[in-house]
């Protein structure tokens, strides 16, 4: 069987070249704006794999440009109706539909408040779309499956694409130009070693830290999803704290350990994890010795959770099947959720 969720994974590559084809004058334009026009504050907005797309846009925001990233609570403005201020505010708003009222009614708060709105949405006449001010299509497709995968990469990409924007920085812009290729060869990587750990599995923690940790977040959620692995995302740092109390034989841990400042404390926590009698995963680029699970690289190591998570997907689609479910009818979902 092979699954809508896999077939829709391993498409990314084809997606995202054709994103990299479209709007690039208009991120241009957008970069010259933020710089010429500095926001007094940034916050995102977004749900689901969205928020963790968004996560990833807040890291590379603040690690490259300085700017400190929020995430808005949306009820502050959907429920409490709070006055909260955004005037020269910019508002990063990121969505597969665009349809859920708690994303689309914080973005038409910000834009009449005076903010810079911009939308990554997927479904260009949206209700989301047409309240940003600055629109920029994810060009992902039709997305059949209820799991989100190619939606998930083109919204990275896009995040990239304006934080790069925003930076002028033409070696990250031309290192985005190569990721079609990077996640071609990821649909290509052999993960199949994690199915013998996770088929019988029931819990698991994925652990990440840095850029790495939205791919830890995203990856919890397809456990949940598709495999009804009870699944918790934490950064490497935390997990010493309270989640330490759940580690006993046998108890799986995956570990994004990629490229970056953060990879040596992963890989020796990978170590201190095994000596408590986990069973750990450690995913890392093939220069690691240590890993269970090569991870596949980009261009440069901002761009590797993006090639990470194609890696993963792939993996977690045969899991679903090898657990005897279907990841495309996970229980109790539907496409598109609707909050306020």
């Amino acid at each position: 069987m092979t699954s809508q969720m896999l077939k829709e994974a391993c498409s990314s590559a084809e997606f995202v070249a054709q994103q990299l084809t479209q709007e690039r004058e208009r991120y241009a334009e957008l970069g010259r704006t933020l710089r010429d026009n500095p926001p007094t504050s940034v916050l995102t907005v977004a749900r689901g794999s969205s928020d963790h797309a968004a996560n990833y846009a807040a890291y590379l925001i603040m690690a490259r440009l300085g700017r400190i990233v929020a995430s808005l609570p949306m009820s502050l403005v959907t429920l409490n109706k709070s006055p909260l201020l955004a005037q020269n505010a910019l508002a990063i708003a990121i969505s597969q539909s665009g349809q859920s009222p708690d994303v689309i009614e914080p973005i038409r708060y910000f834009r009449q408040g005076g903010a810079a709105t911009v939308a990554l949405v997927n479904d260009a006449n949206s209700p989301l779309a047409q309240s940003a001010e600055w629109t920029l299509p994810l060009h992902a497709g039709p997305e059949l499956s209820v799991a989100a995968t190619k939606s998930f990469i083109t919204s990275l990409v896009a995040g990239a694409r304006l934080a790069g924007n925003w930076q002028n920085d033409a070696d990250f812009l031309s290192a985005i130009e190569m990721l079609p290729e990077a996640l071609e060869a990821a649909t290509r990587t052999d993960w199949s070693n994690a199915l013998e750990v996770l088929t019988p599995a029931s819990r698991i923690m994925v652990v990440g830290r840095g850029i790495s940790f939205p791919v830890a977040l995203e990856s919890a959620l397809k456990f949940k999803e598709t495999s009804v692995i009870q699944a918790e995302a934490f950064s490497g740092a935390e997990i010493k704290h309270g989640p330490m109390a759940l580690i006993d034989d046998g108890y799986p841990l995956l570990i994004f350990a990629t490229r970056g400042p953060a990879q040596a404390g992963l890989i020796k926590l990978a170590e201190e994890m095994r000596g408590r009698g986990a069973n750990v995963l450690l995913a890392a680029p093939v220069d690691v010795k240590e890993r269970n699970l090569t991870l596949p690289t980009a261009a440069t190591p901002d761009l590797d959770p993006i090639v990470a998570i194609q890696a993963f997907y792939v993996m977690a689609a045969n899991l679903a099947i090898a657990r005897g479910l279907d990841p495309d009818k996970p229980r109790h979902l539907s496409k598109v959720t609707k909050t306020s």
